[in-house]
């Protein structure tokens, strides 16, 4: 696995000058002619058994009361049990907050800051999928700058230092254990919103592949597909740079490789290691080149319908393909190379066009909707839908510009 023992601890700036020019999908590497680069990564625990080493991880941390913020699927797991006695084994005094649901809602946010508070909590432990993991960083913002969890949406909105961060995933693809992303639903406007920011990188994330066997086949398909989306949002992003590039298409090819094994055959280690290890690829890449529309696009249709967030993804991603490859023809068919697929020779667009009709065919392999409408998106949204997605931060380095109504048309076409 590629070494990750770097992190350059500076603000996320996006590039003040040209993207990196592409690069061939077997010769990416890092270029020592280009621009700065600035990496961002927590010190990262890999491989089975690791959970293990949570107890030595909250104490180098400084942890003596850790806040674990979890909810009750992974309760019912048997992991937040295991992870409890690696905590109290190191003599640690934790507290469990389990009131999470599925995409993190400001209230319940301020509801787990208020139980921190109240424990008099020190390190904060996220065990559990993205909405574990963001409802986490949630409590860190709020314990080290007060106030309202809206009120930080945006990019680099922390002012002062938030508890130091353990996050432990349980499924494979949201990559919120390694990055500078906080996702939050505002109930009263019914969207999500984007907290952006170097703080926000935890401090330490474990990896540990036994816990995706727990997951629910529909879950481990559509973060597979979140993972494939970062991957694929990264490399062609306007703030790609040539580190990230190595783990985004890594990513691409870890999925595409083993995301229908895990659902098929959800026992199969081997397949469930590997998706880890893109998953893992896959938050790295985004966290420093950020993503593009089909996140911004996915984010309002989650705020909305309180929809999963990877099944959006898989839905919405071809469309954000072909709609990005005019403007970025050679870097698709870079990920198409990086993916298998037979493009040598193709102009970039052509290859795009390969690619998503490729990952269409795994979202209805592993069983995601053709369209938008199966999961209750209607006509009379979409204009709403389209005015948001323009205010979300991830459509800032989307590699094509959008018009509202090139918004609206990508989500007319995935209906």
């Amino acid at each position: 696995m590629t070494d990750l023992a770097y992190d350059l601890a500076a603000p996320l700036t996006l590039p003040a000058t040209e993207p990196v020019p592409a690069q061939g999908a077997e010769q990416v590497g890092v270029d020592a002619s280009a621009a700065l680069v600035k990496f961002h990564a927590p010190e990262i625990v890999f491989g089975p058994g690791s959970l293990g080493e949570a107890g030595f991880a909250a104490t180098r941390l400084g942890a003596r009361r850790p806040f674990v913020v979890t909810d009750p699927g992974i309760i019912e797991a048997g992991w937040v049990d295991e992870l409890l006695d690696h905590l109290t084994d190191v003599g640690l005094r934790p507290r469990i907050w389990s009131a999470v649901t599925s995409n993190p809602k400001d209230h319940e946010i301020t509801a787990a800051y208020d139980a921190y508070r109240e424990h008099e909590g020190d390190v904060i432990v996220g065990i559990g999928g993205g909405s574990c993991l963001d409802a986490a960083k949630g409590v860190a913002v709020l314990a080290g700058n007060g106030g309202d969890i809206l009120a930080y949406r945006g990019v680099d909105q922390l002012h002062d230092a938030i508890p130091p961060l353990l996050m432990i995933p349980s499924t494979s693809g949201t990559g919120a254990d390694v990055s500078q992303f906080c996702i939050v639903t505002d109930t009263e406007r019914a969207v999500k919103v984007t907290i952006m920011g170097r703080a926000l990188v935890p401090d330490i994330s474990i990896t540990d592949p036994r816990l995706l066997a727990t997951m629910p086949t529909a879950l481990s398909a559509a973060t597979g597909l979140d993972a494939l989306t970062h991957g694929i949002e990264a490399f062609v992003s306007l703030a790609h740079n040539p580190l990230a590039d190595i783990h985004a298409l890594s990513a691409v090819r870890g999925v595409l490789a083993h995301l229908r094994m895990t659902v098929d055959k959800p026992a199969e280690q081997p397949a469930r290691c590997a998706m880890a290890e893109a998953s893992l690829n896959a938050g790295l890449a985004f966290s420093n080149a950020i993503l593009g529309a089909t996140h911004a696009m996915s984010h309002q249709v989650g705020g909305l319908l309180d929809a999963p967030h990877g099944v959006i993804n898989g839905v919405l991603l071809p469309h954000v393909v072909r709609y990005n490859a005019r403007a970025t023809p050679d870097r698709f068919l870079d990920v198409a190379l990086a993916a298998g697929l037979p493009v040598h020779g193709m102009p970039g667009e052509e290859a795009a066009e390969v690619l998503a009709e490729r990952i269409r065919r795994l979202s209805d392999d592993v069983g995601v909707p053709a369209g938008l409408s199966a999961l209750g998106v209607t006509e009379q949204d979409v204009p709403v839908l389209a005015l948001n997605t323009l205010e979300d931060a991830c459509l800032t380095t989307n590699p094509r510009s959008a018009s509202v109504r090139e918004i609206e048309a990508l989500f007319r076409a995935a209906l």
